[in-house]
């Protein structure tokens, strides 16, 4: 598994549908060093810290396979990694092999896995086109939060090591599965409550499903 892109970004204001609003949804790939705090990355800084970053979603990661399946679904000249608002692009970090709670290391950062990204709006804005949050939502390639263990220094090109394997065996993929079908597998529903790491927010919608 590698990293092969190190992005980050600032809040900036846009218009969309005639309104101002702030996001920090585009990324940039950088080159070099960065380092990692608990809270993000060098150069990075979310915008609405309601629904993004704090210490469980601290950074945000998506998939070069991802990037492949999503090129065969929208007509989209440029696909600059980033484009999602991905901290991380990696390439071998598969939602449906990556559990809750695993541990990885890159440069000299731990993270560990705490959810998959619930989309929003903002997609819509980064895109440029009114479809794309339902879009997501339904292609259920949500990519991964995570929390950081131990701050450090990482950069695009670096090797990510599985350093632990999550205690609780559910995996991203199965809570995407669980989200989109709003808990109508009841058995798995409470198996994912019952991860003391869940983080809260996550928690709340998906207790609203019982």
């Amino acid at each position: 598994m590698k990293l092969l892109s190190l992005n980050v970004g600032q809040p900036k204001t846009v218009s969309w549908k005639g309104k101002e609003v702030e996001t920090s949804i585009f990324k940039y790939p950088v080159d070099g060093q960065k380092a990692v705090s608990l809270l993000n990355i060098e150069g990075d800084k979310q915008a609405d810290l309601r629904y993004h970053g704090g210490r469980d979603k601290a950074i945000y990661s998506y998939d070069k396979a991802d990037y492949t399946a999503w090129k065969k679904q929208i007509d989209r000249e440029e696909w600059p990694f980033g484009l999602f608002g991905e901290n991380l692009t990696t390439e071998g970090l598969d939602e449906s092999e990556v559990q809750i709670g695993a541990i990885y290391q890159i440069g000299s950062v731990l993270i560990q896995a705490t959810q998959p990204r619930i989309p929003c709006f903002k997609l819509n804005i980064c895109f440029e086109r009114e479809d794309m949050t339902a879009l997501f939502y339904n292609f259920k390639r949500y990519g991964i939060y995570f929390r950081v263990l131990e701050a450090g220094v990482l950069k695009a090109g670096d090797a990510i090591e599985l350093v632990e394997k999550g205690a609780y065996s559910i995996s991203i993929a199965e809570i995407v599965a669980c989200f989109t079908s709003k808990g109508k597998d009841k058995k798995m529903l409470q198996q994912i409550l019952d991860i003391p790491i869940l983080p809260d927010g996550l928690r709340k919608k998906l207790v609203s499903f019982l």
